[in-house]
């Protein structure tokens, strides 16, 4: 049972990938390394076979169920432990002890025991259901306070798992928008992607930290990425900076009102650096990519606020103009405007943009997280050093009431 379905399974040997056709022959002229039985044979009999009785009515595979508390001990012994049981992404955390998770638990008027839904990071085992004293444990290990929990519900909320186990090695991302990102200070301008804000940081650890622990995510046993992806350390987490942008922002491109705060995940491998130029230069990426595999359907740009007021100035007055305009220009098959995407943020140091090959998978509100009294703030809120951009007042694009030069302008839209 997989997933709410009855499904049969059968394994070829592994690598798959660029390996002589001879190689795939013997695979598929061999036997299922997991049964011993002939592969081909398994498959046809999967497929044409009728059920029996205990794939109809199977018995689900229980994995085993850790006490709700610890045993007590030194906080030495209790972070090696930790560590040891695989419980954390490799680097310290905060113990998660019962008054710890209490005081996040004071950042949602929620019932701890409420059930938020269930995770997995794989395909073939048991989805394990988590409520919000749990996402609360795992908060408090990421180093996050109360103010930070509501968007750390979002995202448990959405049930899906930073980094989902294969052998291609996923990278995902956490984008925030609406008033929240604010009122918990997230970064959305200079440096948003990297470790200099406290909430972005807390805040993306705690999702690896909750696909981690609610999938049960163990190396080689049902984690199994051949390189591994550094972006699961933090998930890409961000603000977008709504207020620089010249075009919507991507919540209220997804139906919700530019007042709600939601908080968006996106899935794929690749991230692209040094990405400048006109929207023809962001199309042959595309092309360029899809002539090395012709697999990549989706697309997310993450373009400083320079970027976009550029292109808007050079007729693209939408996200989604922009969009179709390089699925034209881009001419790949699989590819699809309303699955490329735009995301704003930068504090408009140079119009540079990176290059994702991410799909959008899901936008949730966090509004629904957030204490009736409101947000919930230590006395002294903790902020790191924030960057004051366009202090020295030359934000914005030089020359922007001149004509532009009309062999750099898009000519089709």
């Amino acid at each position: 049972m997989s997933h709410g379905m009855n499904l049969r399974f059968a394994f070829p040997p592994y690598p798959v990938g660029w390996l002589p056709r001879s190689v795939l022959h013997d695979y598929v002229e061999g036997n299922d390394p997991i049964t011993g039985l002939p592969l081909m044979q398994e498959v046809i009999d999967g497929l044409t076979q009728p059920l029996k009785e205990d794939e109809i009515h199977p018995v689900m595979l229980k994995r085993p169920r850790w006490s709700r508390l610890l045993s007590p001990d030194t906080e030495a012994n209790l972070q090696r432990l930790f560590l040891e049981k695989g419980w954390t992404d490799g680097l310290p955390v905060i113990l998660p002890t019962e008054e710890r998770v209490a005081e996040m638990l004071t950042g949602t008027d929620h019932a701890p025991d409420e059930v938020l839904g269930q995770m997995t990071v794989t395909t073939h085992q048991e989805r394990l259901e988590y409520n919000v004293e749990k996402v609360a444990v795992n908060a408090v290990m990421a180093g996050a306070r109360p103010e930070h929990f509501p968007v750390i519900l979002a995202l448990a909320a959405t049930q899906q798992p930073s980094l989902p186990s294969s052998t291609t090695s996923f990278g995902s991302m956490a984008v925030v928008n609406g008033p929240v990102r604010k009122k918990i200070g997230m970064n959305s301008t200079a440096g948003a992607l990297s470790p200099f804000n406290f909430a972005n940081s807390v805040i993306g650890r705690a999702w690896t930290l909750l696909s981690i622990n609610f999938g049960e995510a163990k190396l080689a046993e049902n984690f199994t990425a051949s390189t591994g992806n550094n972006v699961n350390y933090n998930n890409m987490c961000c603000a977008e900076n709504e207020e620089t942008s010249p075009w919507q922002p991507f919540h209220v491109q997804k139906g919700f009102k530019a007042s709600e705060s939601t908080v968006s995940v996106f899935r794929g491998w690749s991230v692209i650096g040094f990405g400048t130029g006109q929207p023809k230069q962001m199309a042959s990426i595309m092309t360029a990519f899809n002539s090395i595999l012709d697999m990549f359907s989706s697309f997310t740009f993450v373009m400083d606020p320079l970027v976009a007021k550029n292109f808007k100035r050079e007729g693209f007055q939408t996200k989604q103009q922009l969009a179709k305009w390089l699925e034209e220009q881009a001419n790949v098959k699989i590819l699809k405007a309303e699955n490329i995407n735009f995301l704003v943020v930068g504090g408009e140091w140079n119009p540079m943009y990176l290059t994702t090959d991410f799909s959008h998978v899901r936008t949730i509100s966090v509004d629904k997280w957030i204490p009736k009294t409101g947000i919930k703030y230590d006395d002294i809120p903790i902020r790191m050093p924030v960057a004051v951009t366009c202090k020295d007042g030359v934000c914005g694009l030089p020359g922007a009431d001149m004509p532009l030069d009309e062999t750099e302008t898009a000519q089709t839209h």
